[in-house]
């Protein structure tokens, strides 16, 4: 697999970027070296850019926090997440598995996730035995980030009450200022094996790239590309969607195959992933 130093060697042939922000844009705290410069250059070119990520918050949410990163918003067209699009299903109940949805929650996940059930989309319940579903936006404070474990119990108490889980983030880690935490994914993947209805919203979805495509008011999907860092999610969802992928070497590609991989390493754990990036790129960078 050719490996690019930066996006420079292929700036021309997209006019659309889709970009993953958690190991690609940012480490969760702050920006990556160069990643504004290259944002820049391809602003100056023409190029639209729209963030496409699995955070359980809102997109006005997220575009805070980017704010307070110091990322300029000049700099990108918009933000879909995974927040933004199950609130908009939580209100909407026309898809067929959130019309059978009540809307009495139990949330699993910290306060700031909110978001996501906002303006009415759903009542928020402390016990599992008066929910109508399960709402997983990942880990909390009390519980803590590295481990499902902790969460067992209360996931059993809402696979017996028969809980539907929304889970609002299909992430199963994520790496923040070098540290790997687990995301919502990781407890539906403990659901799962009690047998309990999960609806998965985000990426590898092929579903949330249509607002994407949207905002980005590109109709040729050729000329679109997609850049994460998860071949499970980001590389996936953008072969499900019909868009070429660059596979970003930062973030958990970086924890996985450490920061100097080898290009026929990454094609065989591409192959066994069932995904076919056009290229690896050493960091989102001019």
């Amino acid at each position: 697999m050719q490996i690019l130093d930066g996006i420079a060697p292929i700036a021309g042939r997209y006019d659309g970027w889709v970009l993953d922000l958690w190991g690609v844009v940012h480490d969760g705290r702050r920006p990556y070296p160069g990643v504004a410069e290259a944002l820049a250059g391809l602003k100056a070119r023409g190029a639209r850019i729209v963030f496409l990520t699995n955070s359980p918050r809102r997109s006005w949410f997220v575009a805070g926090m980017l704010d307070r990163m110091g990322l300029d918003r000049g700099l990108y067209d918009g933000i879909i997440s995974s927040g933004e699009v199950a609130w908009r299903m939580l209100h909407e109940r026309t898809h067929p598995w959130f019309e059978r949805l009540g809307r009495r929650a139990f949330h699993i996940g910290p306060e700031r996730d909110l978001s996501v059930v906002e303006e009415g989309a759903a009542e928020l319940v402390d016990d599992p035995a008066r929910a109508d579903f399960l709402l997983n936006t990942g880990p909390d404070p009390e519980r803590g980030g590295t481990s499902a474990e902790p969460y067992r119990a209360i996931l059993e108490d809402c696979a017996r009450h028969r809980l539907p889980m929304l889970c609002v983030n299909p992430d199963r880690h994520v790496m923040v200022a070098g540290e790997k935490l687990i995301c919502a994914g990781a407890l539906a993947d403990v659901y799962k094996a009690l047998e309990g209805d999960i609806f998965e919203v985000g990426k590898p979805d092929p579903a949330v790239y249509d607002p994407v495509l949207e905002l980005l008011g590109i109709a040729d999907r050729a000329r679109v590309v997609a850049v994460g860092d998860s071949p499970h999610t980001d590389l996936a969802g953008a072969r499900a969607a019909g868009l070429d992928a660059v596979w970003a070497l930062t973030g958990l590609a970086a924890d996985a195959h450490g920061v100097n991989p080898d290009g026929d390493l990454l094609a065989a754990v591409a192959a066994r992933e069932g995904v076919d990036p056009i290229a690896a790129l050493r960091a989102l960078r001019w």
